[in-house]
């Protein structure tokens, strides 16, 4: 069954409810990479109750649904689909604790063509229970490989950020730890490709990879250690785009170029020279 656009956009996707705790700050704070180096107060920040700080990109995993359409029956191979793109915009620091309610939609459908793959642009908008204030807008793109050429209008992609033309200004080498995708996976994502070697060798891969979004994290926590002084307040939004997978156990190193209140980043896999986000573009105050 060909993909179908018109039964995508016109879904009414169930409300997520979500509550979280300390705990939960902690557990994302650990599989994004913090308290690698245990006497470092700045991270420990993250991962202790004493003085407790929410990472600005703890958000992700609120009210994360990855397997939200796979049973609806909209023609989609989700066997074939990859996470393509992640924006996210901040409207108010998280408190320490609370529920949240998270809203999905399906803002658009591109066909790029018979063989080429098809995009769902999505977007999920967090809002606290108690107040309903909005807390976070995510909007993601799923990568459909195995679902072009369905009849849609062919047209382009959103533009990319462009990087700037010049070395990046600074330079954070972060190591990921050969455990990090498991940990993270008691967060978001548990997708057995990030923790059973069969199923990662099935999907092309010779070991468990770590989730797109635990790249995030990473390239998160060195934007908020380079250019916030660990002050999550300071940032408002972090988009990028997935373009290679990273190995548990690898460095990463994120070039950052500043802007005035934009910073344009890329992220890449310093052992193999690869480059797992690229068109990275950050709002900080």
């Amino acid at each position: 069954m060909p993909l179908d656009p018109a039964k995508l956009l016109s879904l009414k996707l169930p409300d997520v409810e979500q509550s979280y705790s300390e705990k939960d700050l902690m557990l994302y704070a650990l599989g994004v990479g913090f308290g690698h180096d245990p006497v470092d107060t700045r991270e420990l920040d993250f991962v202790y109750e004493r003085n407790l700080k929410v990472l600005p990109t703890f958000p992700v995993v609120l009210g994360f649904q990855p397997f939200l359409l796979r049973d609806i029956g909209t023609g989609v191979n989700f066997e074939m689909c990859v996470h393509g793109e992640e924006d996210l915009t901040l409207h108010r620091p998280l408190e320490t604790s609370g529920t949240i309610v998270a809203r999905h939609r399906i803002r658009d459908v591109i066909d790029k063509g018979e063989g080429k793959g098809a995009l769902l642009l999505m977007e999920r908008a967090i809002f606290d229970k108690a107040s309903g204030g909005a807390i976070a807008t995510i909007r993601h793109t799923v990568f459909c490989r195995a679902d072009g050429g369905f009849g849609g209008e062919t047209r382009p992609s959103p533009p990319a950020h462009p990087l700037p033309d010049r070395a990046p200004d600074i330079v954070c080498d972060l190591q990921t730890r050969p455990e990090m995708a498991l940990i993270y996976r008691l967060s978001a994502d548990v997708n057995p490709l990030h923790a059973d070697p069969d199923v990662a060798r099935a999907a092309g891969f010779p070991r468990p990879i770590l989730q797109g979004l635990g790249t995030f994290g990473v390239a998160g926590h060195a934007i908020l250690r380079s250019v916030c002084g660990y002050d999550p307040a300071r940032m408002k939004s972090m988009a990028g785009r997935f373009s290679a997978p990273v190995y548990p156990g690898e460095t990463i190193r994120t070039e950052l170029w500043r802007d005035g209140g934009v910073v344009s980043f890329r992220a890449r896999v310093l052992e193999r020279d690869a480059v797992a986000i690229n068109n990275g573009r950050a709002e900080v105050v």
